[in-house]
C-alpha cells in the first residue's frame, strides 16, 4: 500500500473520528490522517494548500450534518475550486442519514464517489482503499 496515501476525515463527532482513525491505523495509514470538525476547517485547509498537492488528501470522508459548514455546503465550495486543485481527490459522503433525499442529493454531485451509511466498518474502509488502488484512482 502506498505509504503516502492521505485520508481526511471531516466530521464533528469525536467518537466517530476516533474510531475511523483507529480503523485507518490498522491498515497502515497512521501518519497520513487529517481530521477536521467541520467543513469550513477542511475547506480552509484545501484553500491554503491548493498549490501544494502533496499536502492535500487523496480521500475525503465527509459527513453531512456539521456546524458552521455542512457536507453539502463544503461540496458546493469544493466544486468551485476543483479545477485549481493540483490532484485528484476522491470524496465519500459518510452519514448516519438514511433519508433518501440526502442520498439522492449526494449521488447527484458527480464529485462524490459514493454515499456510505455510518458507522463505517474497518473492513469497509479496507475494501474502499483496495478498490481505489485497483481502479488506479490512487
Amino acid at each position: 500500500m502506498n505509504s503516502y496515501f492521505k485520508v481526511c476525515i471531516v466530521d464533528d463527532d469525536e467518537i466517530y473520528q476516533y474510531t475511523v482513525v483507529k480503523a485507518l491505523e490498522t491498515i497502515g495509514l497512521k501518519e497520513k490522517i487529517q481530521v477536521f470538525s467541520d467543513g469550513d476547517e477542511a475547506f480552509t485547509f484545501l484553500l491554503d494548500n491548493i498549490d501544494n498537492p502533496e499536502a492535500l488528501p487523496d480521500v475525503i470522508l465527509l459527513d453531512i450534518n456539521m456546524p458552521i459548514m455542512d457536507g453539502f455546503q463544503f461540496m458546493e465550495e469544493y466544486v468551485k475550486i476543483k479545477p485549481k486543485v493540483g490532484k485528484k481527490i476522491v470524496i465519500y459522503m459518510v452519514s448516519s442519514s438514511v433519508d433518501s433525499v440526502d442520498i439522492e442529493r449526494a449521488k447527484s454531485i458527480s464529485e462524490i464517489s459514493d454515499y456510505i451509511i455510518k458507522p463505517i466498518k474497518p473492513g469497509e474502509l479496507r475494501r474502499i482503499i483496495n478498490e481505489l488502488y485497483e481502479e488506479g484512482k490512487l
